[in-house]
């Protein structure tokens, strides 16, 4: 319980220091801001600096930092120490850093940023992979709410499964296609801070219905070693998994929405690094969640292996129902089912914005809009619907889902080491997080089934050696290239 404490102290204790290191580095100044420079009333509108907090908290947050950290508990509370020094140093100066550089460039797309300051074949790599990843993050974030709403009628006495799985999916994608494409700040900017209240209100009552329930969060010096039930590594499966919560490169797409709509750069601070520790914040509760409600077994975290193993949904409901029960239940449900879909409406957002910038399509024009938005959320219409009738396996998207976002991570975090070279500016700051981060990526995707599957003993000498070849050609590329005046 110390151990967890702790966390949570230098979570918040980063927000204010390192996180200012961070925005000092970056030097915001009182230019004008896109939003104020474009405002075409549909993307590019001005917030007020709490509704971009509450917006870029809910674009980032939804499912991730709930069922990454769940699954992520199932290592141990080992599992803090990623969530906490991942997010303080990681993280969060991806967010502040993808953030920050859209907005010096007219809130481009991170791919389009990408392009900018790796070159053209990037921008290019970036642009595909970009749209691909948003379209299996708004899938997942609308399968995952669909199931837990029919977990909850069926508890209560319903029926047909599959029939209620699809009224809620293709409700939900309505609701996605709407919000794609209309204006910033006609829904997303009016709800999503009543969702952020209940996600943030769902993390304290769980975090209380632990100590009040009398249950005990376990100490890291005293479960230092991995309680995985099949033996599956700490490197870098771990890291893999727990994404959301520590670091994900989904945020990347998400944070240039954000700014777009910011009144001057010195919001930044708030708005993305301390979003990002909100997030780690809400990660480290339910992975002492995962960590303190369910039994071990031989020292194996085998309670919640089991819970888990009856779908997302179904851990979620149990943790919920743990830790508050009665109206505190539907509560944390209400922001379970309503957080995911929030960042889901605005990944299909991003998608479409991706695509704008790529092809030069003025998305203040309403038939630009509509000619994105159809095949963009037909996709994830069949991909959704596919999973749902066997097609495709939603853990299947989730652990692809997971790789693609710490891959994009690492690649927008090396973006950020050049464009602070290019300043002439500390790039260590980024620099140091990509390389872990490359090493992270590239050694899941030898190791993991769903990738290589070469094994542990071929994937972390390559994964070290890949990280290491990484940092090497970004040294090089920084003595090709200029520095700004």
């Amino acid at each position: 319980m110390i151990s967890f404490f702790i966390c949570l102290i230098l979570l918040i204790g980063g927000y204010f220091v390192y996180g200012k290191v961070v925005d000092n580095t970056f030097a915001p100044d009182d230019r004008e801001t896109p939003a104020v420079k474009i405002n075409d009333g549909v993307d590019y509108v001005v917030l007020p600096q709490w509704r971009l907090f509450m917006i870029q908290l809910l674009n980032i947050a939804g499912l991730g930092p709930i069922f990454g950290a769940l699954q992520g508990a199932l290592w141990g509370p080992i599992v803090f120490l990623w969530i906490t020094f991942g997010t303080i140093f990681a993280g969060a100066v991806h967010d502040y850093f993808s953030g920050m550089m859209s907005e010096r460039n007219d809130g481009a797309s991170i791919s389009e940023v990408c392009g900018i300051y790796l070159g053209g074949i990037m921008k290019n790599v970036m642009r595909v992979f970009n749209v691909v990843l948003l379209i299996m993050v708004g899938t997942v974030f609308a399968v995952g709410p669909a199931g837990i709403i029919v977990k909850l009628i069926t508890e209560n006495g319903g029926s047909g499964f599959f029939a209620q799985t699809m009224f809620w999916l293709i409700l939900i994608l309505v609701y996605y296609f709407i919000a794609t494409f209309l204006s910033i700040d006609k829904i997303i900017g009016k709800i999503y801070p009543v969702f952020g209240i209940c996600l943030i209100i769902m993390a304290i009552g769980v975090a209380v219905g632990i100590f009040t329930h009398g249950y005990t969060i376990p100490e890291i010096w005293s479960a230092f070693g991995s309680r995985h039930p099949a033996g599956t590594p700490i490197w870098s499966f771990m890291f893999i998994t727990v994404a959301c919560g520590a670091i994900s490169g989904f945020h990347a797409t998400q944070s240039p929405l954000m700014a777009r709509c910011m009144k001057n750069e010195h919001q930044g601070h708030f708005v993305f690094y301390g979003a990002m520790v909100a997030e780690g914040v809400i990660a480290l509760i339910w992975a002492a969640a995962g960590c303190s409600l369910y039994e071990l077994t031989g020292g194996l975290s085998t309670g919640l292996n089991d819970i888990i193993a009856q779908g997302q949904p179904a851990a979620v409901y149990d943790v919920c129902s743990k830790t508050m029960g009665g109206i505190g239940i539907a509560l944390a449900m209400l922001g379970v089912v309503a957080c995911p879909i929030t960042s889901g409406d605005t990944a299909f957002r991003s998608a479409r914005l991706v695509l704008a910038d790529w092809l030069k399509m003025d998305q203040a024009n309403m038939k630009n809009r509509l000619i994105l938005c159809i095949p963009v959320l037909g996709v994830g219409a069949f991909l959704g619907i596919g999973n749902s009738v066997g097609w495709f396996s939603y853990q299947v998207i989730w652990r692809y889902f997971s790789w693609t976002n710490q891959t994009l991570a690492m690649i927008v975090l090396w973006t950020a080491s050049m464009y602070l070279y290019k300043e002439k500016k500390n790039y260590w700051i980024t620099a140091v997080p990509a390389t872990f981060m490359s090493a992270v990526s590239m050694t899941y995707f030898v190791a993991a089934g769903e990738c290589l599957n070469l094994g542990t003993k071929i994937a972390y000498p390559v994964g070290l050696i890949l990280a290491v070849v990484f940092l090497g050609i970004f040294i090089m590329a920084t003595r090709k290239q200029p520095k700004s005046a």
